[in-house]
């Protein structure tokens, strides 16, 4: 099982591999295109978008800058819309439904270190898949962990930190979220 295989399946991995730091390199080129394009290029960004991410909608827009670590494990639905100052950590898939807006500077991160000190300074890590429903607004500066699932119809209030799982309609925030309220 080489590095690429093993981060996919949530084994411990070795980031500094020579895979996987090309594909990182790749990412960075093409996000660093992506970011340099304004609104007039909307058939660009597009083009870009589409090339870089596992799976989009027809409909995909971000507003710059977006950052990710290799594009190929975000899978969006329809209708995804992402604020500025996006980051997307997919170490492991991403996958986001139908219908879905990111406020700006939210953060999806997929990677985990080892919390024992002489792992985590060794470089392994590991990662955790997110999966986040149809028809979620996430607001701006919330931060989802590795390993969450949100279920559909969910509000994720702005400067969340989201470190569980939630089911269908509820409106969430705090560091850790909590439910709020549900959406009736």
């Amino acid at each position: 099982m080489n590095e690429l295989d093993k981060m996919l399946a949530g084994k411990v991995y070795d980031p500094s591999d020579h895979n996987l730091s090309q594909i990182r390199a790749n990412v960075r080129e093409v996000t660093a295109k992506y970011n340099a394009t304004n609104r007039d290029q909307k058939a660009e960004r597009e083009k870009l978008l589409k090339g870089l991410f596992g799976r989009t909608g027809k409909n995909i827009a971000i507003e710059p800058h977006f950052n990710c670590d290799y594009g190929q494990n975000i899978k969006v639905g329809e209708n995804f819309y992402a604020n500025f100052a996006c980051v997307i950590l997919d170490c492991a898939e991403v996958i986001i439904g139908d219908n879905c807006m990111l406020g700006p500077q939210v953060g999806i991160y997929t990677a985990c270190h080892p919390i024992d000190p002489i792992e985590r300074v060794s470089g392994i890590e590991f990662a955790k898949p997110i999966r986040i429903g149809d028809n979620c607004w996430i607001g701006g500066h919330a931060t989802i962990n590795p390993g969450v699932t949100l279920g559909h119809n969910v509000v994720v209030a702005s400067g969340a930190v989201v470190t569980k799982s939630f089911p269908d309609n509820v409106v969430i925030g705090g560091n850790p979220a909590k439910v709020i309220k549900t959406i009736p």
